[in-house]
């Protein structure tokens, strides 16, 4: 049976399918992007060390992460860049493309259906899902937009398995609910709402609240440290 997992930012394991520590699993699209680049510039192998030192990590970190690939570097070579690239692809399951739908047709919804971006990671936005009368029956960026009586219906004949949450957070569990009722096995949320979903329903939440937490920690504590070395040397 699949065990449901609500995946946070403190979680350090996953269960079920991937079996690797999130952080590694976190590093590796750093990776991936850094040997795309490598490869348009037309370089055939890179060592780990080459990767910890362009991403500020430590090689020993780098040569740990990418063990989980099965890919094995050559002493005194290092890897293909172009099977490291397969290798990573295949592991997070970016190799074949992944068709979602998002539900919510808002400004967030809006633009992630707009990011080109996500056809590197093999995501494919197939279509929107909302409530709103002015919205529905329209396209945005080339993606219709559905309402969202229709989401359990399409989501069953188009054998769609991950929707993208990006409602208000007053409608975030009942539409949690109905991405559960048309069997969507996957919900990346990227509402605050801590969701309560059925078992075999897998959950990643986008913290965008911890995340800025951070960052505006870290820049009240740079811009204090700044002026302590300012007054300092007055």
């Amino acid at each position: 049976m699949t065990v449901h997992m609500e995946l946070s930012h403190d979680n350090h394991d996953v269960t079920g399918p991937v079996r690797a520590p999130l952080p590694t699993v976190r590093r590796l699209p750093a990776y991936l992007g850094l040997l795309r680049k490598y490869a348009v510039e037309g370089a055939l192998t890179i060592s780990s060390a080459s990767i910890a030192a362009e991403l500020g990590l430590e090689p020993i970190q780098v040569r740990k992460d990418l063990q989980i690939t099965g890919l094995s570097g050559q002493p005194g070579v290092g890897f293909s860049v172009e099977a490291l690239i397969d290798a990573i692809e295949l592991f997070l399951g970016w190799d074949n493309a992944t068709d979602a739908f998002i539900v919510g047709a808002g400004n967030l919804g809006s633009a992630l259906a707009g990011y080109d971006g996500f056809a590197l990671y093999g995501l494919n936005i197939v279509a929107l899902f909302d409530n709103d009368p002015a919205k529905v029956g329209t396209e945005i960026h080339g993606r219709p937009v559905f309402h969202i009586d229709r989401l359990i219906d399409l989501a069953w004949r188009m054998h769609v398995h991950l929707g993208i949450l990006a409602v208000s957070s007053t409608a975030a569990q009942q539409a949690a609910d109905l991405m559960a009722d048309a069997g969507l096995q996957a919900v990346w949320n990227f509402t605050p709402v801590q969701l309560k979903m059925t078992d075999g329903i897998i959950v990643e939440k986008v913290d965008l609240a911890a995340s800025l937490a951070v960052l505006s920690n870290r820049l009240a504590t740079a811009i204090k440290d700044k002026r302590g070395v300012h007054n300092a040397d007055e």
